[in-house]
């Protein structure tokens, strides 16, 4: 199994976000530490899968997919999962969210005529790989009850609650979710050429506090798991 290229590489934050794939998992291979990163070689759907636990931000999350691009090569897709904030007013806790558009809500270089979340030098926002996209949506649709939003999904370092919601929705209000990875992975792949694309569940709506996060993120990671791994499974061995 670990021989094996894999069909992608899934990249999570935490290891409440890595159980539920462990589960749904029929092989696991051994842990392996790369920096603050774990990485797992698992078969999910029957395909040959790297799972990533990287730790939270974005220096972690780019530092972990830098190492499995350099492993695997630039062809092997990487795939962000996990839980995220909700933003968009018809998204609700529950709610799977494609990333088919992901955006740095830290970068702020106005100053120099750049647009608001635009890293100097990089493009304004980054598009998901149309066929990762594709799949996704393909998988959500086997995945019982499961509601499917599409559209833009934010990152940034700081814990989404009340007041930076508030700021988030006036500055960028076609944003559906927010989180800590996807934007710094989705410009990683930019640079290497490696198609990317998040797929993250809804686990709270950005409350004064983290008691709503705590309450869901189980079942946010379970249910962004069941759409990865149904999409992994229509991707080409």
């Amino acid at each position: 199994m670990g021989s094996e290229l894999p069909v992608a590489v899934v990249l999570v934050a935490m290891d409440d976000e890595a159980a539920p794939f462990l589960d749904l998992a029929s092989e696991v291979g051994e842990p392996e530490r790369v920096g603050r990163a774990e990485l797992r070689h698992v078969t999910l759907a029957g395909q040959p899968v790297v799972l990533a636990r990287t730790g939270i931000g974005f220096v972690n999350a780019t530092a972990a997919g830098t190492s499995a691009i350099l492993r695997h090569g630039v062809g092997v897709p990487l795939i962000s999962a996990g839980s995220a904030g909700g933003l968009g007013k018809d998204v609700a806790v529950g709610d799977v969210v494609l990333g088919a558009r992901l955006v740095n809500a830290d970068a702020d270089a106005r100053a120099f005529g750049y647009v608001l979340g635009q890293v100097p030098g990089m493009p304004e926002a980054y598009d998901a790989a149309p066929g990762l996209t594709d799949a996704v949506r393909q998988a959500a649709a086997t995945v019982a009850g499961q509601v499917l939003r599409e559209g833009t999904i934010g990152s940034g370092e700081k814990f989404a609650t009340a007041d930076l919601a508030l700021r988030l929705r006036a500055d960028f209000p076609d944003m559906l979710a927010i989180d800590m990875e996807s934007a710094a992975l989705a410009q990683l792949c930019h640079n290497f050429g490696t198609d990317f694309v998040s797929v993250r569940a809804v686990s709270d709506l950005c409350a004064p506090d983290g008691t709503e996060f705590l309450t869901h993120v189980d079942d946010a990671a379970l249910r962004s798991a069941q759409v990865v791994t149904a999409a992994v499974g229509l991707l080409a061995g």
